[in-house]
Protein backbone atom coordinates (compact mmCIF):
# COMPACT_ATOMS: atom_id res chain seq x y z
CA UNK A 1 0.00 0.00 0.00
CA UNK A 2 1.07 3.44 -1.03
CA UNK A 3 0.34 5.04 2.41
CA UNK A 4 -0.72 8.34 0.63
CA UNK A 5 -3.52 6.18 -1.59
CA UNK A 6 -6.76 6.05 0.35
CA UNK A 7 -7.67 3.83 -2.69
CA UNK A 8 -5.01 1.14 -1.28
CA UNK A 9 -6.15 1.35 2.32
CA UNK A 10 -9.94 0.94 1.81
CA UNK A 11 -8.49 -2.19 -0.36
CA UNK A 12 -6.86 -3.69 2.85
CA UNK A 13 -9.76 -2.60 4.88
CA UNK A 14 -11.83 -4.59 2.45
CA UNK A 15 -10.01 -7.89 2.93
CA UNK A 16 -10.67 -8.30 6.39
CA UNK A 17 -14.40 -10.54 6.67
CA UNK A 18 -16.06 -7.73 9.16
CA UNK A 19 -19.62 -9.11 8.43
CA UNK A 20 -21.93 -8.67 11.37
CA UNK A 21 -22.64 -11.04 12.68
CA UNK A 22 -20.48 -12.44 13.76
CA UNK A 23 -18.47 -8.85 13.15
CA UNK A 24 -15.27 -10.02 14.29
CA UNK A 25 -13.99 -6.82 13.88
CA UNK A 26 -10.87 -7.10 16.37
CA UNK A 27 -7.87 -7.67 13.31
CA UNK A 28 -9.54 -4.65 10.92
CA UNK A 29 -9.21 -2.18 14.21
CA UNK A 30 -6.01 -3.77 15.53
CA UNK A 31 -4.46 -2.89 11.56
CA UNK A 32 -5.93 0.39 11.57
CA UNK A 33 -4.87 0.72 15.41
CA UNK A 34 -1.03 0.22 14.24
CA UNK A 35 -1.17 2.33 11.62
CA UNK A 36 -2.32 5.05 13.67
CA UNK A 37 0.65 4.34 16.22
CA UNK A 38 3.19 4.49 13.68
CA UNK A 39 2.16 8.18 12.60
CA UNK A 40 2.10 8.97 16.40
CA UNK A 41 -1.45 8.49 17.64
CA UNK A 42 -2.38 7.66 20.86
CA UNK A 43 -4.34 4.25 20.81
CA UNK A 44 -6.97 2.43 23.39
CA UNK A 45 -9.09 -0.29 22.16
CA UNK A 46 -12.37 -1.49 23.60
CA UNK A 47 -14.10 -4.97 23.53
CA UNK A 48 -17.51 -5.37 24.87
CA UNK A 49 -17.14 -9.33 23.52
CA UNK A 50 -14.30 -11.05 22.48
CA UNK A 51 -13.51 -9.72 19.03
CA UNK A 52 -16.04 -6.74 18.72
CA UNK A 53 -13.49 -4.92 18.76
CA UNK A 54 -14.13 -0.25 18.71
CA UNK A 55 -10.74 1.61 18.39
CA UNK A 56 -10.26 5.28 19.65
CA UNK A 57 -7.46 7.24 18.86
CA UNK A 58 -6.25 11.12 19.65
CA UNK A 59 -3.79 13.39 18.66
CA UNK A 60 -3.18 16.80 20.19
CA UNK A 61 -5.56 18.24 22.54
CA UNK A 62 -5.70 21.28 25.19
CA UNK A 63 -7.36 23.09 27.51
CA UNK A 64 -9.40 25.46 24.98
CA UNK A 65 -10.85 23.75 23.34
CA UNK A 66 -12.69 20.37 22.65
CA UNK A 67 -11.06 17.91 19.65
CA UNK A 68 -12.35 17.09 16.62
CA UNK A 69 -14.02 13.43 16.26
CA UNK A 70 -14.36 11.36 13.29
CA UNK A 71 -16.11 8.20 13.34
CA UNK A 72 -16.70 5.75 11.09
CA UNK A 73 -17.61 1.39 11.90
CA UNK A 74 -15.61 -1.36 10.94
CA UNK A 75 -18.36 -4.22 10.68
CA UNK A 76 -20.40 -4.53 7.46
CA UNK A 77 -23.91 -7.09 6.71
CA UNK A 78 -23.95 -10.11 4.83
CA UNK A 79 -23.25 -10.75 1.11
CA UNK A 80 -27.08 -11.87 0.73
CA UNK A 81 -28.02 -14.33 -1.56
CA UNK A 82 -27.21 -12.82 -5.13
CA UNK A 83 -24.01 -13.88 -6.50
CA UNK A 84 -21.78 -10.98 -6.55
CA UNK A 85 -19.86 -10.30 -9.99
CA UNK A 86 -16.57 -9.27 -8.11
CA UNK A 87 -14.97 -10.67 -5.69
CA UNK A 88 -16.37 -9.29 -2.66
CA UNK A 89 -13.00 -8.71 -0.19
CA UNK A 90 -10.50 -8.36 -2.89
CA UNK A 91 -11.43 -4.57 -3.19
CA UNK A 92 -11.14 -5.35 -7.19
CA UNK A 93 -11.36 -2.32 -9.04
CA UNK A 94 -13.36 -1.67 -12.99
CA UNK A 95 -12.64 2.19 -14.17
CA UNK A 96 -13.57 4.69 -11.66
CA UNK A 97 -15.51 1.93 -9.20
CA UNK A 98 -13.77 0.05 -6.51
CA UNK A 99 -16.31 -3.18 -5.49
CA UNK A 100 -16.11 -4.94 -2.18
CA UNK A 101 -19.08 -5.55 0.64
CA UNK A 102 -18.25 -2.20 2.94
CA UNK A 103 -16.86 -0.43 0.14
CA UNK A 104 -19.20 2.21 0.48
CA UNK A 105 -20.53 1.51 3.93
CA UNK A 106 -18.07 2.35 4.71
CA UNK A 107 -14.77 1.54 4.74
CA UNK A 108 -13.96 3.66 2.52
CA UNK A 109 -14.76 6.64 4.77
CA UNK A 110 -13.06 4.87 7.67
CA UNK A 111 -9.80 4.70 5.07
CA UNK A 112 -10.34 8.64 3.98
CA UNK A 113 -10.30 9.40 7.98
CA UNK A 114 -7.55 8.00 8.42
CA UNK A 115 -5.46 9.29 5.73
CA UNK A 116 -6.33 12.61 6.51
CA UNK A 117 -5.51 12.53 10.59
CA UNK A 118 -2.08 11.22 9.11
CA UNK A 119 -1.77 14.65 6.55
CA UNK A 120 -2.00 16.16 10.29
CA UNK A 121 -0.57 13.99 12.80
CA UNK A 122 3.15 15.62 13.09
CA UNK A 123 1.13 19.37 13.29
CA UNK A 124 -1.63 18.26 15.85
CA UNK A 125 0.53 19.32 19.55
CA UNK A 126 -0.89 21.98 21.22
CA UNK A 127 -3.92 22.48 19.16
CA UNK A 128 -7.53 21.31 20.07
CA UNK A 129 -6.47 17.83 18.04
CA UNK A 130 -8.60 15.11 16.62
CA UNK A 131 -10.09 11.90 17.71
CA UNK A 132 -10.68 8.95 16.18
CA UNK A 133 -13.00 6.09 16.85
CA UNK A 134 -13.99 3.65 14.51
CA UNK A 135 -16.62 1.31 16.33
CA UNK A 136 -17.81 -2.28 16.58
CA UNK A 137 -21.05 -3.52 15.82
CA UNK A 138 -22.74 -0.98 13.92
CA UNK A 139 -24.88 -2.73 11.73
CA UNK A 140 -27.82 -3.78 12.99
CA UNK A 141 -28.58 -1.70 15.70
CA UNK A 142 -25.08 0.65 16.59
CA UNK A 143 -24.51 -1.91 19.67
CA UNK A 144 -20.93 -1.08 19.60
CA UNK A 145 -21.40 2.61 20.01
CA UNK A 146 -24.10 2.26 22.72
CA UNK A 147 -21.41 0.04 24.57
CA UNK A 148 -18.42 2.47 23.76
CA UNK A 149 -20.54 5.29 25.25
CA UNK A 150 -20.72 3.35 29.22
CA UNK A 151 -17.01 3.83 29.21
CA UNK A 152 -14.78 6.46 29.88
CA UNK A 153 -12.70 6.33 26.82
CA UNK A 154 -14.90 8.59 24.50
CA UNK A 155 -13.58 11.69 26.18
CA UNK A 156 -14.84 14.76 24.81
CA UNK A 157 -15.68 16.23 21.48
CA UNK A 158 -16.74 19.61 19.98
CA UNK A 159 -17.79 18.18 16.99
CA UNK A 160 -18.57 15.19 14.94
CA UNK A 161 -18.25 13.79 11.60
CA UNK A 162 -19.55 10.71 10.67
CA UNK A 163 -18.31 9.10 7.82
CA UNK A 164 -21.20 7.55 6.50
CA UNK A 165 -22.13 7.24 2.66
CA UNK A 166 -23.73 10.34 1.71
CA UNK A 167 -21.94 10.63 -1.90
CA UNK A 168 -19.60 13.70 -0.22
CA UNK A 169 -22.85 15.94 0.13
CA UNK A 170 -23.33 16.77 4.01
CA UNK A 171 -25.77 15.38 5.86
CA UNK A 172 -26.90 17.56 9.12
CA UNK A 173 -28.82 14.41 10.92
CA UNK A 174 -30.84 11.55 10.45
CA UNK A 175 -33.94 10.33 12.37
CA UNK A 176 -34.28 8.78 15.68
CA UNK A 177 -35.08 5.10 15.69
CA UNK A 178 -37.18 3.06 17.84
CA UNK A 179 -37.39 -0.98 17.01
CA UNK A 180 -39.98 -3.45 19.45
CA UNK A 181 -41.39 -6.70 19.16
CA UNK A 182 -44.59 -7.49 20.47
CA UNK A 183 -45.79 -11.66 21.20
CA UNK A 184 -48.60 -12.63 21.88
CA UNK A 185 -50.46 -15.12 23.46
CA UNK A 186 -53.15 -17.34 22.78
CA UNK A 187 -54.25 -21.39 23.58
CA UNK A 188 -53.72 -24.29 21.36
CA UNK A 189 -56.45 -26.45 20.25
CA UNK A 190 -57.38 -28.30 16.96
CA UNK A 191 -58.25 -26.41 14.12
CA UNK A 192 -61.91 -28.09 13.52
CA UNK A 193 -62.69 -26.51 17.12
CA UNK A 194 -61.26 -23.21 16.86
CA UNK A 195 -64.06 -22.21 19.71
CA UNK A 196 -62.30 -24.43 21.90
CA UNK A 197 -58.56 -22.23 21.90
CA UNK A 198 -58.05 -18.89 21.73
CA UNK A 199 -55.77 -17.29 18.52
CA UNK A 200 -53.06 -15.61 18.78
CA UNK A 201 -52.74 -14.25 15.70
CA UNK A 202 -56.06 -12.66 15.89
CA UNK A 203 -54.86 -10.63 18.64
CA UNK A 204 -51.65 -9.67 16.48
CA UNK A 205 -53.85 -8.48 13.18
CA UNK A 206 -56.01 -7.00 15.49
CA UNK A 207 -53.20 -4.46 16.59
CA UNK A 208 -51.75 -4.54 13.23
CA UNK A 209 -54.88 -2.66 12.33
CA UNK A 210 -54.54 -0.09 15.03
CA UNK A 211 -51.26 0.81 14.43
CA UNK A 212 -51.62 0.92 10.68
CA UNK A 213 -53.68 3.98 11.57
CA UNK A 214 -51.51 5.06 14.67
CA UNK A 215 -51.42 8.78 15.53
CA UNK A 216 -47.78 10.24 16.33
CA UNK A 217 -49.49 13.34 17.28
CA UNK A 218 -46.03 14.89 15.65
CA UNK A 219 -45.27 17.72 12.95
CA UNK A 220 -43.37 17.01 10.24
CA UNK A 221 -39.67 18.44 10.37
CA UNK A 222 -39.06 20.73 7.79
CA UNK A 223 -36.00 18.58 6.60
CA UNK A 224 -36.37 15.49 7.71
CA UNK A 225 -39.93 15.14 7.07
CA UNK A 226 -42.53 13.02 9.03
CA UNK A 227 -41.94 10.04 11.57
CA UNK A 228 -42.87 6.81 9.88
CA UNK A 229 -44.12 3.33 11.79
CA UNK A 230 -43.34 -0.27 9.81
CA UNK A 231 -44.96 -3.29 10.85
CA UNK A 232 -41.54 -5.33 9.51
CA UNK A 233 -42.37 -9.15 10.52
CA UNK A 234 -44.88 -10.59 11.31
CA UNK A 235 -44.80 -14.83 12.60
CA UNK A 236 -47.05 -17.06 14.47
CA UNK A 237 -48.44 -20.71 14.59
CA UNK A 238 -47.29 -23.96 14.04
CA UNK A 239 -49.79 -25.66 11.82
CA UNK A 240 -52.56 -24.61 9.58
CA UNK A 241 -54.83 -27.15 11.82
CA UNK A 242 -53.95 -25.55 14.82
CA UNK A 243 -55.34 -22.62 16.89
CA UNK A 244 -52.52 -20.77 16.89
CA UNK A 245 -50.99 -20.26 20.98
CA UNK A 246 -48.30 -17.23 20.46
CA UNK A 247 -47.60 -14.58 17.33
CA UNK A 248 -44.91 -11.88 17.38
CA UNK A 249 -44.95 -8.74 15.31
CA UNK A 250 -41.56 -6.29 14.57
CA UNK A 251 -42.30 -2.58 14.44
CA UNK A 252 -39.55 -0.16 12.96
CA UNK A 253 -40.59 3.89 13.68
CA UNK A 254 -38.42 6.31 12.53
CA UNK A 255 -38.30 9.38 15.02
CA UNK A 256 -37.84 12.92 14.07
CA UNK A 257 -36.59 15.69 16.58
CA UNK A 258 -39.19 17.11 19.34
CA UNK A 259 -40.58 13.99 20.06
CA UNK A 260 -40.39 12.26 23.23
CA UNK A 261 -39.28 8.60 22.97
CA UNK A 262 -40.14 7.62 26.38
CA UNK A 263 -44.19 9.00 26.21
CA UNK A 264 -44.28 7.70 22.52
CA UNK A 265 -43.45 4.11 23.71
CA UNK A 266 -45.81 4.32 26.79
CA UNK A 267 -48.97 5.45 24.03
CA UNK A 268 -47.66 1.90 21.94
CA UNK A 269 -48.24 0.13 25.18
CA UNK A 270 -51.30 1.10 25.29
CA UNK A 271 -52.58 0.59 21.67
CA UNK A 272 -50.58 -2.59 21.93
CA UNK A 273 -52.65 -3.53 25.45
CA UNK A 274 -52.04 -5.77 28.22
CA UNK A 275 -52.53 -9.04 25.99
CA UNK A 276 -49.25 -9.07 24.72
CA UNK A 277 -45.11 -8.36 25.94
CA UNK A 278 -43.79 -5.89 24.13
CA UNK A 279 -39.76 -5.65 23.74
CA UNK A 280 -38.01 -2.32 22.28
CA UNK A 281 -34.78 -3.52 21.55
CA UNK A 282 -33.48 -0.14 19.73
CA UNK A 283 -34.16 3.37 21.14
CA UNK A 284 -31.89 5.98 19.30
CA UNK A 285 -32.84 9.37 19.37
CA UNK A 286 -32.89 11.87 16.08
CA UNK A 287 -29.55 13.66 15.60
CA UNK A 288 -29.82 17.01 14.14
CA UNK A 289 -27.71 20.05 13.91
CA UNK A 290 -29.29 23.51 12.28
CA UNK A 291 -28.16 24.41 8.90
CA UNK A 292 -27.59 27.70 10.45
CA UNK A 293 -24.65 26.22 12.87
CA UNK A 294 -22.10 28.19 12.78
CA UNK A 295 -19.60 24.94 12.70
CA UNK A 296 -22.42 23.60 10.09
CA UNK A 297 -21.73 26.80 7.81
CA UNK A 298 -17.80 26.27 7.71
CA UNK A 299 -18.63 22.76 6.65
CA UNK A 300 -20.73 23.42 3.82
CA UNK A 301 -17.90 26.56 2.75
CA UNK A 302 -15.37 23.78 2.77
CA UNK A 303 -17.74 21.66 0.74
CA UNK A 304 -18.80 23.75 -1.58
CA UNK A 305 -15.17 24.87 -2.62
CA UNK A 306 -14.63 20.90 -3.89
CA UNK A 307 -18.18 20.49 -4.93
CA UNK A 308 -18.39 23.73 -6.86
CA UNK A 309 -22.18 24.33 -5.43
CA UNK A 310 -23.53 25.42 -1.86
CA UNK A 311 -25.36 22.11 -0.17
CA UNK A 312 -28.62 21.92 0.57
CA UNK A 313 -29.82 20.92 4.23
CA UNK A 314 -30.24 17.31 4.12
CA UNK A 315 -30.53 14.23 5.99
CA UNK A 316 -30.16 10.66 5.79
CA UNK A 317 -32.59 8.27 5.62
CA UNK A 318 -30.28 5.49 8.04
CA UNK A 319 -29.22 5.40 11.33
CA UNK A 320 -25.44 6.52 12.74
CA UNK A 321 -23.27 5.80 15.55
CA UNK A 322 -23.88 9.26 16.51
CA UNK A 323 -26.63 9.05 18.70
CA UNK A 324 -25.00 6.80 20.84
CA UNK A 325 -21.91 8.84 20.72
CA UNK A 326 -23.96 12.26 21.58
CA UNK A 327 -24.74 10.73 24.71
CA UNK A 328 -21.18 11.61 25.68
CA UNK A 329 -20.51 14.47 23.15
CA UNK A 330 -23.81 16.51 24.25
CA UNK A 331 -24.27 19.40 22.07
CA UNK A 332 -21.54 18.57 19.83
CA UNK A 333 -23.06 20.21 16.31
CA UNK A 334 -23.04 17.39 13.84
CA UNK A 335 -22.13 16.22 10.01
CA UNK A 336 -22.72 12.55 8.06
CA UNK A 337 -19.91 13.13 5.14
CA UNK A 338 -18.80 10.19 3.32
CA UNK A 339 -17.29 8.93 -0.17
CA UNK A 340 -20.00 6.10 -0.34
CA UNK A 341 -22.94 5.75 -2.31
CA UNK A 342 -26.26 6.07 -0.32
CA UNK A 343 -28.06 3.65 -2.72
CA UNK A 344 -25.44 1.06 -3.14
CA UNK A 345 -25.28 0.29 0.96
CA UNK A 346 -26.43 -3.07 1.71
CA UNK A 347 -26.52 -4.18 -2.24
CA UNK A 348 -24.86 -6.69 -4.23
CA UNK A 349 -21.77 -5.32 -6.04
CA UNK A 350 -21.63 -2.68 -3.71
CA UNK A 351 -18.77 -0.38 -4.79
CA UNK A 352 -17.47 3.23 -4.40
CA UNK A 353 -16.15 6.18 -6.43
CA UNK A 354 -12.38 5.94 -6.24
CA UNK A 355 -12.74 9.89 -7.25
CA UNK A 356 -14.70 10.47 -4.10
CA UNK A 357 -12.70 8.64 -2.01
CA UNK A 358 -10.15 10.97 -2.60
CA UNK A 359 -11.74 13.94 -2.53
CA UNK A 360 -13.14 12.56 0.91
CA UNK A 361 -9.55 12.61 2.14
CA UNK A 362 -9.40 16.09 1.05
CA UNK A 363 -12.67 17.10 2.59
CA UNK A 364 -11.99 15.74 5.67
CA UNK A 365 -8.25 17.54 5.88
CA UNK A 366 -10.16 20.94 5.35
CA UNK A 367 -12.73 20.12 8.14
CA UNK A 368 -9.62 19.35 10.10
CA UNK A 369 -7.15 22.10 9.71
CA UNK A 370 -10.08 24.45 9.54
CA UNK A 371 -11.12 23.18 13.35
CA UNK A 372 -7.16 22.77 14.60
CA UNK A 373 -6.14 26.36 13.03
CA UNK A 374 -3.69 24.54 11.57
Amino acid sequence: MSANDAVALTRELLAFDTINPPGRERDCARHAGRLLEEWGFRVAYHEYEAGRTSLIARGGGNDDKAPLCLTGHLDTVALGARAWSKDPFAGETDGERLYGRGSSDMKAGVAAMLLAARSFASRLAGTPGITLVLTAAEEGGCLGSLELAKTALLGRAGALVVGEPTANEPYVGHKGSIKFHAQFRGVSAHGSMPELGVNAIYKAARVVAKLETFDFRASAHPVMGAPTMNVGTMAGGSGVNMVPDTATIGVDIRTVPGMDHAALITRLRQTIGDDAEMQVFSNLPPVWTPPDDEWIERVFAICQAHAGKRPQARTATYMTDAANLLKVYAGAPTVVLGPGQPELAHQTDEWCSTERIRQAVALYEAIIKDWCRL
